[in-house]
C-alpha cells in the first residue's frame, strides 16, 4: 500500500512537493525532480509546483 500525498518535514528541498509524490507512488525524489526541471523548461513545471505546494497539506 502507498503513503499517503503528504509532505514530509525532513527529506525535502524547496517545499516537499517532490518528496511527497515520489514517496506516493514509490519512485526516485531525484526523477521526480527532474521531471519537474524537464516541464519547467516548457513553462509548466512552475505552476504545477505551486498548485501543489497549496493542494498536498504537511505531514503532521
Amino acid at each position: 500500500m502507498a503513503a499517503r500525498l503528504v509532505r514530509p518535514r525532513s527529506q525535502r528541498v524547496i517545499a516537499g512537493v517532490c518528496a511527497a509524490l515520489a514517496n506516493r507512488f514509490g519512485i526516485s525524489r531525484a526523477l521526480v525532480r527532474v521531471g519537474f526541471v524537464l516541464f519547467g523548461l516548457f513553462g509548466v513545471g512552475e505552476i504545477v509546483y505551486i498548485a501543489l505546494w497549496i493542494v498536498i497539506p504537511k505531514e503532521p
